[in-house]
């Protein structure tokens, strides 16, 4: 008589990630998973996706590179917290239009060539601040735009070493803000008020 292998029971880790990609997530919601935590959100508010679109069209028309973006891919990025991996859902992600980064990518894509992303605050603005801001640094995304509506800032977040950014710049709305290379050029902010 044969002993059968015995496979190691799965980790909590594993568990929890397993159980977040299993989810079947209601029409206009977005589920996350950032830092041990399942979050599902609502659909956005006009205000915010008039943010979201005050940004997009300065990138394309003011760029010096040609940028493609995407609202609805997600990124998987270095562990952190109780999870393997985090899965985060940028407003809007930016990239090099030559790379076509989103081109037949999967619903959920490795962050690599990910010039920018951008959070616009919403009903959970502490996850956008915080926890978010640490997911994409460890993730080495260069820069991370937030539009904080209840503060009336717009903070770009640079140089990622880690699990933070070790450059920020912030502005109220009404003043501009310099977005580097690849961008280069000031996005303004008044209208965001």
């Amino acid at each position: 008589m044969t002993a059968m292998a015995h496979e190691p029971d799965p980790t909590q880790e594993e568990l929890l990630l397993e159980s977040f990609l299993a989810l079947e997530t209601p029409e206009g919601f977005k589920a996350e998973l950032i830092e041990g935590e399942i979050i599902v959100s609502p659909a956005p508010d006009g205000d915010h996706q008039d943010a979201i679109d005050l940004i997009v069209v300065q990138v394309y028309g003011r760029s010096r590179v040609p940028m493609q973006q995407s609202g609805n891919t997600g990124l998987i990025l270095p562990r952190g917290g109780l999870c393997p991996k985090n899965h985060a859902i940028p407003d809007i992600t930016f990239a090099p239009r030559e790379l076509r980064l989103f081109r037949g990518a999967p619903a959920w894509m490795p962050c690599t060539g990910v010039a920018m992303v951008a959070e616009v605050t919403s009903t959970r603005p502490q996850g956008d601040r915080v926890a978010k801001r640490h997911c994409y640094a460890r993730g080495g995304i260069p820069l991370h735009l937030l539009v904080d509506r209840e503060e009336g800032m717009v903070t770009l977040l640079s140089e990622p070493v880690a699990a933070d950014y070790t450059e920020v710049h912030a502005a109220a709305f009404g003043k501009p803000i310099a977005l580097p290379e690849p961008f280069g050029f000031e996005l303004e902010t008044a209208d965001f008020a």
